[in-house]
């Protein structure tokens, strides 16, 4: 399976998927509009490790909450993403057992070579 996590409106997923040009193969889903399942992020927590490699902490809210003053666990690290989408770290790309969070180049090349070669 191929699948996208994304948000519509962040102009760095815009750029990403620019980038990617996913095809019609690949499953896209805006996190905003469809929340992300709590068995969809049990199954993208063990591709990534973790849950806490999931989440953001740049995300507005992850200071405005008070999370950076507290020691959060794997627990909460859920709870919160099940909550509030914007704890998502995005994009996700999910290409067969791999996973690719972020922005970083190294992982915008390697989602893109798992995409085309899935």
């Amino acid at each position: 399976m191929k699948k996208i996590f994304y948000l519509t409106t962040c102009t760095t997923c815009k750029r990403i998927l620019h980038e990617l040009k996913p095809g019609t193969d690949v499953v896209m889903q805006d996190v905003k509009t469809e929340q992300v399942s709590e068995k969809q992020l049990d199954e993208l927590s063990k591709l990534a490790g973790s849950y806490e490699a999931l989440f953001s902490k740049i995300a507005m809210k992850y200071r405005m909450w008070g999370l950076d003053k507290k020691q959060l666990t794997e627990h909460d690290f859920k709870k919160y993403m099940l909550e509030e989408y914007t704890f998502i770290k995005r994009p996700v790309v999910v290409s067969g057992n791999k996973i690719f969070i972020g922005s970083s180049k190294k992982m915008i090349e390697g989602a893109k070579d798992a995409l085309l070669n899935f």
